[in-house]
């Protein structure tokens, strides 16, 4: 594939695949005009550049940048502050606008970190795979369990946990909703299913019988009769996890095991 860059550079463009968390694909080219590629229409972004491309057998610079101009029908400066891009998937290309996707040379590959933005211009960190060596080899010890609730070390079926809602109104964090058991989604999630917030997921503080209480306000207005998915969430606590899902076996953390504390106690603290 790397044939092609024998010709003149002239006839180059960047191409950008990005792909959010909830489905929707876009493809931006550094052309000033279209390119369809595979079934995917790469849109003119003559504004958008790569900061940095760097390849090699190290670790080191496998993360990179990619700048461009905000607008308003592929990438808007609401859809980047509420959210929406965080994480997607991204792909940069190399090929020749005068056949495109005859040259299709893969240039980074990863995930949209950081996003900031300065006036009508925006950054965005990409990082690359090589980002997962950096965690931790194991888990640090916790009194709290480390695993989410329904996932692969919790276990707990969350068939049932899940409930679309109609919402009655919202205001502020304050999401009305009937028919709900107080407690049971509190530290959960509520996607919106549709309206101006479709596709977002935001973290539940708190439920009563009447709705629920966000960690943060709706990014958009939501009109009466939105539908939503709750998702039950947990507080991580042993006395949770025994009492309500029943599910000490698969606890992940160390509730009795002694902190830095220990060297502070006393007889009869």
């Amino acid at each position: 594939m790397s044939g092609g860059l024998d010709g003149a550079l002239t006839t180059l463009a960047f191409c950008w695949r990005i792909e959010r968390r909830d489905g929707v694909t876009i493809g931006l080219t550094s052309h000033d005009r279209d390119l369809d590629i595979g079934g995917l229409l790469y849109r003119a972004a003559p504004g958008m550049t790569p900061s940095a491309v760097r390849s090699g057998i190290g670790l080191e610079g496998e993360d990179s940048d990619v700048a461009g101009a905000l607008t308003s029908d592929a990438i808007s400066e609401a859809d980047l502050m509420a959210g929406r891009w965080d994480g997607a998937a991204l792909e940069l290309r190399l090929t020749q606008w005068e056949a495109p996707g005859a040259l299709w040379l893969l240039l980074a590959r990863g995930e949209m970190g950081a996003v900031s933005r300065k006036g009508a211009a925006f950054t965005a960190e990409l990082i690359g795979a090589a980002a997962v060596l950096g965690g931790p080899v194991a888990p640090s010890t916790s009194p709290d369990c480390r695993a989410r609730l329904g996932d692969r070390a919790c276990r707990v079926d969350m068939a049932g946990r899940r409930r679309i809602v109609a919402v009655a109104a919202v205001d502020g964090a304050q999401v009305a909703a009937d028919g709900l058991e107080a407690g049971d989604y509190a530290f959960g999630t509520l996607r919106w299913l549709g309206g101006a917030n479709v596709g977002l997921v935001q973290a539940v503080a708190d439920n009563g019988a009447e709705g629920v209480t966000l960690v943060d306000p709706p990014a958009f207005a939501v009109a009466a009769g939105t539908l939503a998915l709750l998702t039950q969430g947990c507080d991580r606590q042993l006395t949770t996890c025994a009492g309500r899902f029943g599910n000490v076996v698969n606890f992940r953390g160390e509730p009795y095991l002694p902190g830095m504390d220990l060297l502070t106690r006393y007889p009869g603290a």
